[in-house]
């Protein structure tokens, strides 16, 4: 695969980090910069943009889905899992992306997490 010679996620991620030093409650900017950061291997740096993101708006799913991702890729089950059952009360009903996604890999062997399963599995 070729590489996007226009794509440089350094560059990106700097735009976005002086854009968040302007206006450091721009969610949008703090979910891009948290994806990104996640993305190119910075999982403790993701990890504060999703817990930003989470303080500033307690009732989103995505954001605690996106927390606990972050807590199960720093290796903190018990956290991660907490922030997973909060996206599934808040609302976060996709099943089949949370059966698959990479980033829950540390948690798929846990009992709660396919309780979890379980609850958001679709009835045939």
């Amino acid at each position: 695969m070729a590489k996007d010679k226009n794509h440089d996620p350094e560059f990106e991620m700097k735009f976005f980090e002086s854009v968040l030093r302007r206006e450091g409650r721009y969610t949008e900017v703090i979910e891009i910069l948290g994806s990104l950061y996640t993305r190119h291997g910075r999982i403790a740096d993701g990890l504060k943009m999703d817990r930003r993101l989470v303080k500033l708006q307690p009732a989103n799913a995505t954001a605690h889905y996106n927390l606990a991702c972050s807590l199960a890729l720093s290796k903190r089950k018990t956290a991660a899992l907490r922030s997973l059952r909060r996206a599934v009360v808040l609302g976060y009903r996709d099943f089949d992306w949370m059966q698959q996604d990479p980033d829950l890999e540390e948690l798929k062997a846990h009992p709660a997490f396919n309780v979890l399963l379980e609850q958001l599995k679709p009835e045939s």
